[in-house]
């Protein structure tokens, strides 16, 4: 079995390329561990608590026992299912700030300035929001982006309550202004998910170019220096299958590392302590593991407007009966529907916390509901300096890799947090909010001082399930670098990397958005065109950020 194109991976960068090459007339095959993305589960939004829990979608990754969280191992969901993690994800779409992509080509991605990736957002999208900002924004790609419809009078309090803050209102975060309380938008249409499968995978293998293969990739075969093809565990055999020009590794900023690690390509010392012949001494290969952390604020409500009614056997009942029949109602909605980006303090050139607003007060994975009406804020910093990384558990590539982001490692953590603890409460406690509050749930009124603050952040902080950066683009000269600008795999010919493994840094916000646009900028350089017209426009800024917080 063989192809033009081999990629490893159905998730959201891989599908954008798989998508981007057929569509130019190549032979692609697709190597997917996981399996369909039928049933309710994955499509309605409001069950997205339930597919990151089941081993039939996701690869059930965990932290080691991270230090400075008091030992606990925090969940770390990958979609296993095709779609991959934008088939069981929250949805929320979220570009990132312009400053973000900036910094990426000044440390080495060059190419990518926002002023660079900003076509391929457009070229992405189906956007359905306001028309005020449509000229930044894209109306024919595969992807949809819609809003939700503010349902109950919380999402409009919440933005308000900023804007009474003194924050400014934002109409488009993803568009001129990140800055601000608006809002929210998400990979949904006509009230259900709209993953990569969706967007992208599916409508390739309608043609006659693209191919998906189910299996474990193993390694990727590599022949005087050459990737050639990937190995592959299937149906109790193993294979290979021939690339005649590429293997393209798109398995997630988990399991591509632990990939290249198996195929003798990253830390030399690491690769031999576990047998494995070293191909290519990348030091870089799963180092610069990055993620959000968040911490959720939970208020309990004074009037019954939240999701709360239907926390029940037979409210869940009309819900899933209400989606089923007509694709509506609190099914068809991830409840994300308003959120913010605020600077942490003055000087900050631009915002390092986010937020999101949910009109129930139960965790993102839908444990620990609080009885009675409630509503909560997610929020948490956005750019950590804290630094993990992936290594190899063992040379056995069914074996999970042993992942160590070792969060809250450095002072500016507990900082950043503790400011995003306070500026919640203060936005919570303006009157917009105030008349639907009756009291604070956690940290709890009585959590003060630093000390306080810390042990709940200790105790409490969660992954928001954006982990990125373990094969970080940079120049062929940078040490720590894994991949080239084009995403060719440093010291390998013909294999890349097309997914947020490549981050040089997180993005503000949500992942899912950046990690498409890897996969539809990555396909432009594999067959060899000249990116898109660079963008100059810029965004908005703050006048005062030097001087002022808000």
């Amino acid at each position: 079995m063989e192809a033009d194109y081999v990629i490893v991976g159905a998730g959201s960068g891989g599908s954008a390329v798989a998508y981007r090459l057929a569509e130019a007339g190549h032979s692609v095959i697709v190597i997917e561990r996981g399996g369909s993305d039928g049933g309710p589960f994955i499509g309605m939004p409001g069950a997205l608590s339930y597919p990151m829990n089941m081993t039939r979608y996701d690869w059930g990754y965990e932290s080691e026992p991270e230090p400075h969280l008091g030992g606990r191992r925090l969940a770390t969901p990958r979609g296993k299912v095709i779609g991959g993690s934008s088939s069981i994800n929250g949805m929320v779409y979220v570009r990132g700030h312009a400053r973000d992509f900036d910094h990426w080509a000044e440390t080495g991605a060059d190419g990518w300035a926002f002023a660079d990736v900003l076509p391929y957002f457009r070229r992405m999208e189906s956007w359905h929001g306001a028309a005020g900002e449509a000229d930044w924004r894209g109306s024919d790609g595969p992807v949809h982006v819609s809003r939700g419809r503010w349902a109950t009078p919380l999402f409009a309090a919440f933005v308000a309550a900023g804007v009474e803050a003194g924050y400014p209102h934002t109409d488009d975060y993803n568009g001129r202004q990140q800055e601000g309380f608006g809002p929210m938008e998400a990979t949904i249409w006509r009230g259900r998910r709209w993953s990569a499968a969706r967007a992208y995978l599916k409508p390739a293998l309608k043609g006659p170019n693209c191919r998906l293969v189910r299996g474990l990739a193993r390694r990727v075969v590599i022949e005087q220096g050459r990737a050639t093809g990937v190995e592959l565990a299937r149906r109790g055999g193993i294979k290979v299958i021939r690339a005649r020009r590429e293997v393209i590794l798109a398995a997630s900023s988990i399991n591509t590392p632990k990939l290249l690690m198996l195929s003798g390509i990253g830390p030399g010392a690491h690769l031999a302590e576990h047998g494995i012949e070293v191909l290519a001494d990348r030091p870089g290969v799963g180092a610069n593991l990055q993620d959000h952390l968040e911490l959720y604020l939970q208020y309990a409500a004074s009037k019954p407007v939240t999701l709360y009614r239907y926390w029940n056997l037979l409210g869940k009942a009309y819900v899933g009966a209400r989606w089923l029949l007509t694709g509506t109602g609190p099914g068809a909605s991830n409840q994300f529907e308003a959120g913010g980006f605020i600077r942490s303090a003055a000087g900050v050139a631009y915002p390092d916390i986010q937020f999101h607003f949910l009109p129930i007060a139960v965790r993102y994975d839908g444990r620990a509901a609080v009885r009675g009406h409630g509503f909560q804020v997610h929020t948490g910093p956005m750019r950590s300096p804290s630094r993990g990384a992936v290594t190899l558990r063992s040379p056995d590539p069914e074996a999970p890799p042993r992942i160590r982001f070792n969060y809250m490692s450095h002072e500016a953590d507990w900082r950043d947090f503790r400011a995003c603890i306070r500026l919640t409460r203060e936005i919570i406690g303006q009157d917009a909010l105030a008349r639907y509050t009756s009291h604070e749930i956690q940290p709890g009124p009585e959590a003060r001082d630093a000390a306080a603050l810390d042990a709940f952040i200790r105790d409490h902080a969660e992954s928001a399930y954006h982990p990125c950066g373990t094969a970080r683009m940079g120049r062929a000269d940078d040490p720590g670098a894994v991949v080239d600008p084009q995403g060719r795999v440093i010291g390998v010919q013909a294999l890349r990397v097309a997914d947020s493994s490549v981050f040089p840094r997180i993005t503000n916000g949500n992942i899912n958005a950046p990690s498409m646009l890897v996969g539809e900028k990555m396909a432009d350089h594999i067959l060899g065109r000249a990116s898109l017209p660079r963008d100059e426009r810029s965004p908005w800024s703050h006048p005062r950020w030097r001087t002022a917080q808000r």
